[in-house]
Parts: C-alpha cells; sequence; structure tokens
C-alpha cells in the first residue's frame, strides 16, 4: 500500500539545504580521512624502500623461462617512475606494515567513540556534536605534516585523535536525520547525507594527487583542511538540531516535517531499551551487513589507491584520478537511485523492508562479483577499472539500505542503533589495512591483491544471505517504549488476579 504522509508544500525547501550541509560535512569527514591514502603515496621514498628489500632480497620479480614478467606482474617496480625519469619518492621510510598502522590507527579512536556519539547526540542534539567532531579533523589534518616528520608514531596519534571526532558523525548525523527527513523521503534524504563520504572521496583523492605531484605532499592536509575550516559557519548558521527551531523556514514546512516524523512533539528522550536491541535479529541484520559490507568499502576507499600503484603500476596522477572515478560512479548512482526507491515506496509498488533487502543485494552481489572479475581479467588494466568502477558504483545503494534502516526500525534511536552498528562496522577499517599490508609486505604484482578481493568478494556474498533473512524495514515495538509498557501493565494484572491465600 501507498505510504499514507501529508502533501509536501512548494517553495523553498529547508531540509535540502539541510541534506547538502550535511553531506558536505560527511565529504569533509571522510575526504580527510582517505586523502592519506594517495597522499602516503608521495610520502613514502618507494625507490630506498624497493632497493632495500631487493637487496635483502625480500622483494622480487616472478620472471618467466622466456625472461619476461610473470603474469601476475604488471610492470617493474624498479622501472623509472615516470616518463621523464623524475621520481616521485618522498622523504620517508615507512614499511608496508608501518603504513598500515598509520592508513588504520584512525579506525582505533573511530571505534571508540561511536555509541557515547550517538547517546550524547539523542540527548543534546546532533548539530553542536557533528561540528566539533569537523573540528577535530580539521585540526588534525593542518598538524599531520608536522607529526609526520616528528615520525610515524606520532602520525598514528593524530590520526588517532581525528578517529575520535569522527567515530561520532554517523551517530550524530542519524539522529538529525531521523528529525529533518520526512518518511517518504527518508531514503533520499540519507543518500544525500551519506553519499557525502563518496562525494568527498571524489574530490579528496584526485586533488590530493594534483596537490602533491604539484605544491608537495604536506599541501595536501594544509589546503583540504583550511577549505574545509569555510563549512563551519554554513552549519552553524543554517542548520538547527529539529526544524521546528529553524529561524528562516517556513511554518508550512515545519508543519509537514513535524507531521510526518513526529520531530516537533516535545518529549523527555526514553531511556535505552539494551535488552530489547541485544535480542533483536531487526538489529542484528544492521549489525552484520554493516560490518560486512564496510569491509569491501574500506578496501576500496583505503586501498585502492595503493593497488593502482603496486599492483598495476599507475602513477600518483594517474592514480590519483582513476581512484576517484569509482566513488563519483557511487555518490551519482546513490542519488538517483534513493530517489526512485522512495517513489516506488510512496506508491506502495515496494515496502520498506523489501526496499531495504534490495538495496543491499545491489550493494553486495554487484560489487562481489566485480571483484571477482578483476582477479580474472589479470593485467588487463582496462577491464580492471572497468570493473573497480562498476562495482563501487553499485556499493551506492547501500545508503538506501542498511544506512536508512536504523532510523525505520527504531527513529528514538537512531543515534545509538548507529553507533553501535557503525563500532562493530569499524573494525574493518583497521583489519583492512592489516590484512593488505600483511599479504602485500615484500611482495609485487597482483598475486597478492587477489587474494584481498576474493575474501571481500566471499565476505559480501555471506552479507547478502544474512541480511535478506533477518532485516526488516519495520517500526519496532520496544522503539515507542509500549513493549515494556505492555510487559509491565501484564505483569500488574497478573499480580491483581492473583487470589489471595
Amino acid at each position: 500500500m501507498p505510504i499514507e504522509t501529508p502533501v509536501s508544500p512548494g517553495g523553498f525547501r529547508w531540509r535540502l539545504v539541510f541534506a547538502a550541509l550535511g553531506a558536505i560535512g560527511m565529504a569533509i569527514i571522510y575526504g580527510l580521512k582517505v586523502n592519506l591514502s594517495v597522499t602516503i603515496v608521495a610520502m613514502i621514498n618507494q625507490t630506498s624502500r624497493d632497493a632495500a628489500g631487493h637487496a635483502e632480497g625480500h622483494e622480487s620479480l616472478a620472471i618467466s623461462d622466456n625472461g619476461e614478467l610473470a603474469s601476475d606482474q604488471c610492470f617493474d617496480p624498479f622501472a623509472k617512475k615516470n616518463s621523464s625519469g623524475k621520481s616521485e619518492d618522498g622523504p620517508f621510510v615507512w614499511t608496508e606494515p608501518e603504513q598500515g598502522l598509520v592508513l588504520g590507527s584512525y579506525f582505533w579512536g573511530y571505534l571508540i567513540t561511536q555509541i557515547p556519539g550517538g547517546r550524547v547526540a539523542e540527548l543534546f542534539g546532533g548539530k553542536w556534536v557533528f561540528l566539533v567532531a569537523v573540528i577535530m579533523n580539521i585540526a588534525g589534518a593542518c598538524l599531520s605534516p608536522l607529526c609526520a616528520r616528528a615520525g610515524y608514531e606520532y602520525m598514528i596519534i593524530m590520526r588517532i585523535i581525528q578517529g575520535l571526532g569522527g567515530g561520532v558523525t554517523f551517530p550524530a548525523m542519524n539522529v538529525m536525520v531521523a528529525k529533518w527527513a520526512p518518511v517518504a523521503e527518508r531514503s533520499t534524504i540519507a543518500s544525500i547525507v551519506y553519499g557525502g563520504t563518496a562525494l568527498g572521496t571524489v574530490i579528496s583523492i584526485p586533488t590530493a594527487g594534483l596537490i602533491a605531484g604539484s605544491l608537495g605532499w604536506e599541501w595536501v592536509f594544509y589546503l583540504h583542511g583550511g577549505l574545509a575550516a569555510i563549512w563551519c559557519a554554513l552549519w552553524v548558521i543554517f542548520v538547527t538540531d529539529t526544524p521546528d527551531s529553524h529561524k528562516f523556514m517556513s511554518a508550512a514546512e515545519k508543519q509537514f516535517i513535524q507531521i510526518s516524523t513526529g520531530s516537533g512533539t516535545k518529549k523527555k528522550t526514553p531511556p535505552v531499551p539494551w535488552k530489547s536491541i541485544v535480542t533483536s535479529s531487526a538489529v542484528w541484520a544492521i549489525i552484520i551487513s554493516h560490518t560486512l559490507n564496510n569491509f569491501g568499502w574500506y578496501m576500496l576507499l583505503v586501498e585502492l589507491p595503493l593497488f593502482m600503484r603496486t599492483g598495476l603500476g599507475f602513477n600518483i596522477k594517474e592514480n590519483a584520478g582513476l581512484s576517484a572515478l569509482p566513488f563519483l560512479c557511487n555518490w551519482l548512482f546513490s542519488i538517483v537511485y534513493s530517489n526512485r526507491l522512495d517513489w516506488a515506496r510512496h506508491n506502495g509498488y515496494i515496502s520498506t523492508t523489501m526496499a531495504r533487502k534490495l538495496s543491499m543485494g545491489i550493494a553486495s552481489v554487484i560489487p562481489a562479483a566485480c571483484l571477482v572479475g578483476v582477479c580474472l581479467s589479470g593485467c588487463e588494466k582496462t577491464a580492471v577499472v572497468l570493473l573497480m568502477i562498476i562495482g563501487t558504483g553499485f556499493y551506492g545503494a547501500m545508503f538506501a539500505g542498511v544506512f536508512s534502516n536504523h532510523v525505520d526500525i527504531a527513529s528514538n534511536y537512531a543515534g545509538v542503533l548507529m553507533g553501535i552498528s557503525n563500532m562493530a562496522a569499524t573494525i574493518p577499517g583497521f583489519a583492512v589495512p592489516a590484512f593488505v599490508g600483511f599479504l602485500t609486505h615484500g611482495e609485487t604484482g597482483t598475486g597478492p591483491w587477489h587474494i584481498v578481493f576474493y575474501t571481500t568478494a566471499g565476505l559480501l556474498a555471506l552479507e547478502f544471505v544474512l541480511y535478506s533473512l533477518l532485516a526488516s524495514g519495520e517500526e519496532q515495538p520496544w522503539n515507542t517504549g509500549n513493549e515494556a509498557k505492555d510487559a509491565e501493565s501484564a505483569e500488574e494484572d497478573q499480580h491483581l488476579a492473583k487470589p489471595e491465600e
């Protein structure tokens, strides 16, 4: 059946301004998180690393009987870095495991603040929590060159601090989406906001490569961090915790959002029903799907530039552009797909539960198939890049899937639920760099990467099966506290009905 909602008023839509600024905020967080994935290529003295590994016998090329490179060697890493012979090397001689620690340490801090950040946002509002998180990441970016020169250990500490701020962003934003997004527009607004993660990647990766190649690796952090500060003023002026306190929004739009979401109702924030949450199959479906899906997402987000460089042999400028293209497709697909999905839901062609399951099916099965295709493509660079673009592009359906599902089942606890699932989903954030670093340490070619891709494809297939079996798009009884009240009432009635002895 069609979703019964009030008619959206005409005129300027401030909820879309919220969505746009939320998307830019998420883009800043993700941009400052992933720019290191490209910049680290320019920071590392790869000539010294290759020469040391080659001299020690830790890194060697597989050569066939006819003297050519073996099938999994797509390029000669000991050849000149580019056609001019100019080295793209940086000052740091960090090993692959050390690089993995630097890339993965962000997620150590990110893991800690998920649930606390969600609850604080539920109690006091998400606007300021989100703002503080962005400021922490901006400051961390601007201080990163100083920390890197002091030693990779100091870089790890700074990345942890950035992660502490980044950890509250998704839970805080989910609290705000629950209050700002009308039911019939939930998939669209959530996809616009969370799609900012892909947009940040699209902007950050190519500009990081261009800046590092032209001005030097330090300027990647200075420019990205400095320009992001402009957003802070816009967020403070044009965004509020709830629509009803917005200074510029029309009364008609406020009423429309309030009726649809109940955000205008003044009510005490209920306690968290931990037992109901822990025993809910719908919650576990979100946790499992979010975690397994993130393994593939972080593999593409954090490691794709490294694969393009060490697996396929692209230089830093080619690497930056090609690494960003899949995420541009991801962002574009997520916006178009979520809009059509909301249209289908609103008109009763598809239930919310089926919409979420369909979305996660698209975001898992298609990327898994593309990763298998990458392994089978060998050194065919065109095929590999095309498959990466397709796989990453269809990943955009996840924003209308698991990322929208928390609000579906329990809007009152959207922050805590996002904190729980995103905390579990953070594990791949530091597991993936460590896993890749372990497999690629002292190795060249695509062989080690194929192990990574096959593993990821298997986990995505498992995610599809489990989410299809367990997920729900319906509001859970414990969201409104009725479950607890009914149990208490039944116990009281039973006590009253008990005959006196």
